[in-house]
């Protein structure tokens, strides 16, 4: 019982923040590219803000308690 009051949970959370979250990170995403130039610079930071969020969506699970 209590794993279908968290998937139901998890649902309603990822349907209120999934928007939000998806529209603020494509607003970044497109700011981002317009200022970068050149391949490796590209790979650079999409490599350094893959293991920011590796390691924060973790951190931010937990504190959520989720």
């Amino acid at each position: 019982m209590a794993a279908f009051f968290a998937e139901l949970l998890f649902d309603l959370v990822r349907t209120l923040v999934g928007s939000w979250l998806r529209q603020a990170v494509v607003t970044v995403c497109a700011s981002l590219d317009t200022k970068i130039h050149g391949r490796t610079a590209r790979f650079v930071v999409g490599g350094l803000l893959g293991g920011a969020a590796y390691f924060l969506f973790p951190i931010l699970i937990g504190l959520l308690g989720l």
